[in-house]
């Protein structure tokens, strides 16, 4: 009786197996590489957009910190180490762009010593066509 359960099926005499053809295959084919042809391009769009967004936020958090280190201690901090050593940031964040935590352009007083404000070190334009460096 066990023996009757796993039996294989033999395909009958004159019927034809059924199968895709190479016909469909390529159609099936060329439908994906049409829907990839639309997708691609908004995707990487998005990670661009995204990329933006997140040195954006960096910068105000970034610029924020200096900010309440200004206030509460009446100077500015004299290297981005000091903010992360004092705890005004976790950690120095990573230019989303150039992907480094080591490509940030420091702006220093014309008197004195300090950070006063930092920007990307990115090359290159964003979206909106103004250059990263001057974010």
């Amino acid at each position: 009786m066990v023996s009757k359960m796993f039996k294989l099926r033999k395909p009958r005499p004159g019927r034809a197996q059924r199968a895709f053809t190479l016909i469909e295959l390529l159609v099936v084919l060329a439908i994906m590489a049409t829907l990839l042809t639309l997708v691609v391009p908004r995707y990487f769009q998005k990670v661009d957009v995204a990329r933006e967004n997140v040195l954006r936020q960096n910068l105000y958090a970034v610029r924020d910190a200096i900010d309440k280190f200004r206030a509460d201690t009446g100077r500015y901090p004299a290297t981005m180490d000091e903010l992360v050593n004092r705890r005004y940031l976790q950690s120095l964040p990573r230019d989303p762009i150039t992907e480094r935590t080591d490509s940030w352009l420091l702006s220093r007083p014309t008197e004195g010593q300090g950070v006063i404000d930092l920007h990307s070190g990115a090359e290159g334009k964003a979206r909106d066509g103004t250059p990263y460096r001057s974010w």
